[in-house]
């Protein structure tokens, strides 16, 4: 009986000639690469002009003039025409420079004080298209760029925040190199700081994924079979809350991209967090798929909550992604998902943009493009977006610390 269905590789088995895609479609990858990069090669981060760090830092910009003209802090680079820019490691070096000269009351080095709490934001959904890793990618950026210590973890075995930090994750992330390591049940399990890799970002430290976290989703339901205690160790979902303890003074803030599933990497991520960002797409279908997420999460959770998992949360909010504020339909959900959720809907929502799209082709993100390379109205609108929520995090980040 002809079922209508043509076999491309007659012959063949399914798995074989999926693999060879793959193959083939990774060397045709890491060849664009070494075009755009030399093998040496290691990403670089944009200077940023005086208006930008003026920002960043939180005073005007006439002040940095001064600073420059008076021959004090960080000397910066200047034009022909006399623009003036940093690069993102002075900024923080001004940072360090107001807070010595005491400038004013506040401080400029937001770090964490003693008695605050690491701060570990889970990003998680279902569903693909969300903008989680996006979102991810940004708010550790944002954090990095205000002055915070940050670590990113890439839990998603499609490692794309990996690829998006500049780590190709088949060529650049070796065996044992991904949280992988640090969460193992064998002899071969590593401390977290020694998978730790060094980003373009000053501040900002990434753990990189690759396909290699799927063997914790397998080596777990094989273990919790065993009668060898030993074996077992920390229980599966407590095992990244004790690896982060050895990095607990190095770092303010941890955010994790989680993969796109309810495994048994989430519920380790889950129960490690202290905050948790949900990504929406407001439309339909998305929302739909939200739901059975939560009522998968929120049934997993009470479990994982009776055999003594942490669920002490300082905050669970949702963020509208990719909202086009002209949709009338995105914009009736907006307002239903307000309705239903109320302040756990963060108030500022992220826009969908072609600056971060395509920013995204060449594995960069908005922080790291130049203005020039879009027309002003669509890069100010984007980055006023972004600005905006990563700043609202920012605030829960340190209500939670206790500050005003």
């Amino acid at each position: 009986m002809d079922t209508g269905i043509a076999k491309s590789d007659p012959g063949r088995d399914i798995d074989e000639v999926i693999s060879n895609h793959a193959r083939e479609l990774s060397e045709k990858l890491q060849a664009h690469r070494l075009e755009l990069f030399p093998p040496s090669a290691e990403k670089t981060l944009r200077v940023f002009q005086v208006s930008e760090t003026a920002k960043l830092l939180g005073v005007k910009s006439g002040y940095l003039r001064n600073l420059s003209l008076e021959g004090k802090g960080p000397e910066p680079r200047v034009t022909a025409s006399g623009r003036r820019s940093y690069t993102a490691q002075q900024i923080m070096d001004l940072r360090r420079y107001l807070d010595e000269t005491g400038r004013a009351s506040r401080r400029y080095v937001p770090q964490r004080r003693d008695k605050e709490q690491l701060q570990v934001i889970a990003v998680v959904n279902f569903k693909g298209g969300s903008g989680k890793t996006t979102t991810a990618a940004h708010l550790s950026q944002h954090l990095a760029l205000t002055g915070h210590r940050i670590l990113a973890i890439d839990l998603d075995p499609q490692a794309s925040l990996s690829a998006l930090f500049g780590f190709q994750p088949e060529f650049d992330v070796g065996p044992n190199e991904t949280l992988y390591a640090a969460l193992r049940y064998d002899a071969e399990r590593r401390s977290l700081p020694e998978v730790i890799k060094r980003t373009n970002f000053p501040g900002l430290h990434i753990v990189p994924g690759n396909i290699e976290l799927m063997e914790f989703e397998y080596d777990t339901p094989r273990v919790l079979a065993t009668k060898n205690t030993t074996e077992r160790g920390t229980a599966f979902f407590a095992r990244l809350h004790h690896a982060l303890r050895d990095v607990c003074d190095d770092f303010d803030i941890v955010v994790i991209d989680c993969p796109p599933q309810l495994g048994y990497l989430t519920m380790a991520a889950l129960c490690a967090a202290t905050g948790i960002l949900i990504t929406i797409h407001p439309q339909m279908l998305d929302v739909m798929s939200m739901c059975q997420f939560l009522l998968m999460m929120g049934d997993v959770l009470s479990h994982l909550k009776k055999a003594g998992g942490s669920m002490g949360y300082d905050w669970l909010r949702y963020l509208i992604t990719r909202y086009e504020p002209s949709d009338g339909p995105q914009t009736q959900m907006v307002t239903f998902l307000r309705s239903l959720f109320g302040q756990h809907v963060l108030i500022n929502p992220m826009l969908k943009s072609v600056a971060i799209s395509d920013a995204g082709i060449t594995k960069q993100t908005l922080y790291e493009v130049e203005r020039g390379q879009f027309t002003a109205a669509t890069y100010d609108r984007a980055m006023e977006a972004l600005d905006a929520v990563n700043g609202e995090i920012e605030h829960l980040i340190h209500a939670a610390w206790g500050r005003g």
